[in-house]
């Protein structure tokens, strides 16, 4: 009965707001709407509506889960400060990295279904329900930690909010267990990520040690950088107000995660250009381009040049507490992030194929409109839930504001 109400106040919340929150709502919609319609284009003629075949079979959906996955394990930079050292600055503000985590995390779970093509085979995702292949498959791994990182957010976001609907404080004897389980659920869910690339020995441009650590630095750069705008965009749009400080020490955690992500991509740069196998074929086509085939060395160096900018701007103070150019350099650093794990890291791969083919692979319609019913539902519901959060924890609704409606 207790969890009835409050979902029935959760509820409350939802349907209620002003001209720019209806405003907000009906252009997602519109935009879901929109989307499905390509998505039924895929499900109708099935995955040839996409521009994937087999020389680039992974493409713009496998790109958006490997970001997004990224984007979700990122709120552990505000878990470790907040819960751990009990920084007060981002201890108020930690909830919405959980949220966020929460919504990435469907992101991912939706750009898989939509990738399988049929969407009934995604049942076999499914422990003890359906075929998952458990341990031999590195993609039941995946879902594995996914669905254990969402349960955890999930299970502490909705307790931290049930607890303050009822003017209940929270027992640390429950949440902090929770909280330190998904800091190496976090690590856990860009590993296993990376470890669906890393472990395709015949890929040689995926099959590096270090490729993991790589998708865990640029997960702590484009997750944070995200949410730095969020915060922003909150902070207008409500009355709740979020410190410069707290995006300044955001900004700051950043720039660690930048400079290791940098070494690394040095580090693999060596070793590949100074070896000079019959494999460097991938990074030159990556970097240069092989013969006519130039069309993703502007991507790649977009991203090279944007991450670099934004490591420069997020490194020097002035620039760091500048929140005009802390805003330049956290759409850099997330475009770079998302060119990086959305193009020049998924074709490369592929290209050029077994026959020394290249196929230079575009997303069609179809794929661009699926993604954005998918996008769209993911902000949807991070508005919802943030919405909520922001009701019951710092405008004081609860169980009595209830009553007295």
């Amino acid at each position: 009965m207790n969890l009835f109400r409050f979902f029935i106040g959760s509820l409350k919340i939802i349907i209620n707001g002003g001209r720019l929150y209806y405003s907000c709502i009906f252009f997602l919609a519109i935009l879901i709407i929109w989307g499905a319609f390509g998505y039924y284009d895929q499900l109708k003629d099935g995955l040839i509506m996409t521009n994937m075949r087999d020389s680039v079979s992974w493409g713009f959906y496998i790109g958006n889960f490997t970001f997004f996955v990224g984007v979700a394990a990122a709120a552990v930079m505000l878990v470790i400060p907040a819960y751990i050292y009990d920084w007060k600055s981002i201890k108020e503000i930690v909830i919405f990295g959980e949220i966020l985590a929460i919504c990435a995390v469907i992101i991912c779970l939706s750009f898989i279904m939509v990738d399988i093509g049929n969407p009934l085979r995604f049942w076999h995702m499914l422990p003890f329900i359906g075929t998952m292949n458990f341990p031999s498959s590195i993609l039941s791994w995946d879902f594995f930690v996914l669905s254990t990182y969402f349960i955890l957010n999930l299970v502490i976001v909705t307790y931290l909010l049930y607890s303050h609907f009822y003017n209940k404080e929270y027992k640390k004897s429950i949440i902090l267990p929770l909280v330190l389980l998904s800091i190496p659920a976090a690590i856990a869910i860009h590993t296993v990520t990376a470890f669906l690339y890393n472990a395709l020995p015949a890929r040689p441009y995926w099959n590096s040690a270090l490729l993991a650590p790589r998708f865990l630095t640029t997960a702590f750069c484009s997750g944070p950088a995200l949410l730095i705008l969020i915060f922003q965009i909150i902070r207008k749009t409500t009355k709740f107000e979020i410190k410069d400080e707290s995006l300044f020490k955001i900004a700051e955690l950043m720039v660690y995660a930048m400079f290791i992500y940098l070494f690394f991509t040095l580090a693999e740069l060596f070793k590949e250009f100074y070896s000079d196998t019959e494999h460097i074929i991938y990074w030159k086509y990556l970097l240069m381009g092989v013969e006519k085939n130039r069309e993703i060395v502007i991507y790649s160096w977009s991203s090279i040049i944007m991450g670099f900018t934004a490591f420069l701007l997020f490194l020097i103070p002035s620039t760091r507490k500048n929140l005009f150019t802390l805003n330049v350099g956290v759409v850099l650093i997330f475009l770079s992030v998302y060119f990086e794990k959305g193009i020049t890291l998924i074709v490369p791969g592929f290209t050029p194929d077994v026959l020394g083919q290249f196929y230079f692979y575009i997303p069609s319609e179809t794929e661009i409109r699926t993604a954005v019913m998918i996008f769209s539902s993911g902000v949807l519901l991070f508005i919802f839930i943030a919405r909520i959060a922001i009701a019951i924890l710092f405008n004081g609704f609860s169980i009595e504001s209830l009553k007295k409606k």
